[in-house]
């Protein structure tokens, strides 16, 4: 059925459950899992006719995504590698994390997104929507979503 699974991560308690259980969707299946996390575009805050200052830098924000980014996959590989199914991890920079996971499950080959139901609710899932929504939405690759 499904031999290459996308994981989109952020390392919430919500995301982990689900690397666990895509973990354990991949054993049952004898799939692959491809881990992904979408790293922060630096943050430019404007207020009024000018910019609020961020005293990090944008090399430096980066190394610390990156850096996030490195953690978050690695542990996600150890608990992969802990039971037996083969995976790979990819990370990219993007404001638009719906994005960044349809085009990381194209670029990998991948037949399946699983992916959390993410627990934006109220005004704000309204106004703003939540990433799995949108990959719901938009992709043309199934999407699993955990609860």
């Amino acid at each position: 059925m499904f031999k290459h699974i996308l994981v989109p991560t952020d390392g919430s308690q919500l995301s982990q459950e689900a690397v666990m259980r895509a973990i354990t969707f991949a054993k049952e299946t004898g799939a692959r899992i491809t881990f992904f996390y979408a790293k922060p575009e630096y943050p430019v805050a404007f207020y009024g006719e000018g910019a609020l200052i961020d005293p990090t830098t944008p090399e430096k924000f980066a190394q610390m995504a990156e850096q996030q980014a490195k953690e978050i996959l690695d542990a996600c590989t150890k608990l992969a590698a802990a039971e037996g199914v083969e995976c790979a991890t990819r990370s990219k920079t993007s404001d638009i994390p719906y994005e960044a996971i349809i085009e990381a499950a194209d670029a990998a080959g991948c037949d399946l997104i699983f992916m959390a139901s993410h627990g934006r609710r109220g005004l704000g899932a309204l106004l703003l929507g939540s990433e799995t929504q949108k990959v719901l939405t938009h992709s043309k690759i199934p999407v699993l979503v955990y609860r």
